[in-house]
């Protein structure tokens, strides 16, 4: 039987009540039921459609789904906090990559139980600020609790993505609600993804298909449609995952969804465009390693003027420092270039360093810049790169006239560092075979965008020159050195990440490893033989297509809940109360 209203009511209908009043005003054990969208659609206000007992309600009508230890609004915090931090391990250094394609089905499961839209908001927010904190506890010694403060406002993010997912997988859901949960809710998901990548929220670490960087078929579809495609993949298997466990009628329908996917991958790896070989190239990258105490910038030189001239005979083709490797009292003694450019000529290469000190740049600003900057045999060749995106409160305070108080209780950057405003492809001498390099710096890398533009103007080789000495003994190097096989896939271009204390490591035009990489407990020079390569991938000539797919597929359902809503009768008058045999109309007489 068809029941106006998408769900059954509950207890016995009033006297004369239709069915569309009975569906329209029975109500479930924690509230009212939703106002009656059609059994086919999305579910009504309580998120619950399609048969579903609504708010909550088990179908056999006897309590709340989430009945037992998750009844208590603590106990169920606690579990959305717990179920929001569990994708962080399929992140380095844990590394469980497989983990990713269930992490979130406990999470997804809390939200589909909510016993009103209001608690799925909240189950959204609080799972939001446990993966903010697990994916970025590494910042807890810089920024102590104001970290927490973060993490509840980038939170937020996950409230209305809560929404759409207890509208779509609450309930027991129909064939259509089932393949809509699957492209909907990870559009939600990247859609939060994409709104905390910019930069003054703190850019786009830990996104979801970053945890993927080592598996191969991952890297051919980032080459198709970015980090932004192995996200969505990622959640479409945690969705199809989730109704698989969440409700018996809709697995048919999910066990399909998830070959589709299977078979997405599957064909992306036998078809998509394939970087050509072209040649190697040798590039030489100089991890001085953890120099502490009095005199560390000093003697962090010394010993990257060391490892550099071990490379002498070696036949690299450029030499690599990391990020800050030059100290700013230092940049500005002519016996720094002096000594800089007699290593340029020893080794036979032009040196990449990094300087962070008082300059001016080409517009005439003068302020601190973290620059990079080509050296070859007769000093600085004049190819500088200024840093354009700075590390909120790492090298600059957002607001500081509002949240100046942040240096008093972290290790927030005392004075604003000044943006580069272009990036730059720098050309090395004829001995270099003419090789075109792009510089990032620092957290750059997570930034698809930067390494896109850097080889759409003409980069053969990815350079990244980075220092996360702060968080030596943390998952943050091991994170961000796998950043780079992403970059490299998704452009078809090799790239290599210099560092100062580890992880530095180099990948191929597919993101596969090269060389072996310096762990954080290295002081050393180490040669990697990059194959260079030509054509472009299918990301580096569409860009971010998957995110403009996403929205469409959001608007979408705007489109077809708007007309749903338009199309749905208003309710009529009320009928008159039931005798009953005391004039209660509580109790209706027998």
């Amino acid at each position: 039987m068809r029941i106006r209203g998408g769900r059954l009511p509950i207890g016995r209908n009033p006297a004369g009540a239709s069915d569309e009043g009975a569906a329209g005003e029975s109500t479930s054990a924690e509230g009212t039921s939703g106002e009656g969208t059609s059994g086919e659609g999305a579910s009504g206000e309580g998120g619950r459609g399609d048969g579903g007992s609504g708010d909550g309600q088990a179908a056999d009508g006897r309590g709340p789904a989430g009945a037992g230890t998750l009844s208590s609004p603590w106990a169920r915090g606690a579990a959305a906090l717990l179920a929001g931090a569990l994708p962080a391990l399929a992140f380095p250094a844990p590394g469980l990559w497989w983990f990713a394609y269930v992490a979130l089905v406990p999470w997804l499961l809390l939200i589909r139980t909510a016993p009103s839209p209001r608690r799925a908001a909240l189950d959204g927010w609080i799972g939001g600020i446990g993966f903010i904190i697990a994916v970025h506890h590494w910042l807890v010694p810089s920024l102590h609790v104001f970290i927490v403060l973060l993490a509840a406002l980038l939170g937020l993010l996950w409230a209305p993505w809560g929404l759409l997912v207890s509208r779509l997988l609450g309930g027991a859901p129909s064939a259509s609600r089932a393949v809509a949960a699957v492209v909907v809710v990870p559009s939600g998901w990247l859609m939060i993804e994409l709104v905390r990548s910019w930069e003054g929220l703190g850019g786009p670490w830990g996104l979801l298909g970053a945890s993927q960087w080592e598996v191969a078929p991952a890297l051919r579809v980032a080459s198709v449609g970015g980090v932004w495609l192995v996200s969505l993949l990622v959640l479409a298997v945690n969705t199809g995952a989730a109704l698989l466990v969440a409700d018996r009628a809709a697995r048919t329908t999910a066990g399909v969804l998830l070959v589709v996917c299977a078979l997405s991958v599957a064909a992306m790896s036998a078809w998509a465009p394939r970087p050509t070989d072209t040649g190697t190239v040798r590039i030489a990258v100089v991890q001085p390693g953890v120099v502490e105490g009095p005199g560390s910038v000093a003697r962090r030189f010394d010993r990257g003027e060391e490892l550099t001239r071990s490379l002498e005979g070696r036949g690299v083709d450029l030499v690599v420092w990391g990020e800050s490797s030059i100290g700013a009292g230092a940049w500005e003694r002519p016996e720094t270039a002096r000594r800089l450019a007699e290593l340029s000529r020893r080794v036979g290469a032009d040196l990449l360093v990094n300087v962070d000190a008082r300059q001016t740049d080409g517009s005439g600003r003068s302020g601190i810049f973290k620059s990079a900057v080509l050296v070859g045999p007769d000093g600085p060749t004049g190819d500088r790169y200024d840093k354009m995106r700075l590390v909120p409160f790492g090298e600059y305070v957002p607001a500081r006239s509002l949240l100046g108080w942040a240096t008093s209780v972290g290790k927030a950057a005392g004075e604003d560092r000044l943006r580069g405003d272009r990036q730059v492809v720098m050309t090395l001498p004829d001995g270099a075979r003419g090789l075109r390099i792009g510089p990032l710096v620092c957290f750059e890398t997570a930034f698809p965008d930067m390494s896109r533009r850097l080889v759409r103007d003409g980069a053969q080789v990815i350079v990244a020159q980075s220092a996360t000495s702060t968080f030596q003994h943390s998952w943050a190097p091991a994170q961000h050195a796998s950043l780079g096989a992403l970059r490299a896939a998704e452009n078809g271009r090799p790239m290599v990440h210099a560092t100062l204390t580890g992880i530095s490591a180099a990948y191929g035009p597919r993101g596969e490893r090269v060389g072996s990489p310096l762990g954080t407990d290295a002081s050393a020079a180490e040669v990697f033989d990059l194959p260079l390569a030509r054509g472009s991938t299918l990301y580096g000539r569409l860009g971010d297509w998957p995110v403009y797919g996403a929205l469409a597929a959001l608007a979408v359902l705007c489109a077809v809940e708007g007309l749903r809503a338009l199309r749905r009768p208003a309710p009529g008058p009320p009928g008159p109360p039931a005798r009953t045999a005391h004039g209660s109309p509580g109790r209706p007489g027998r």
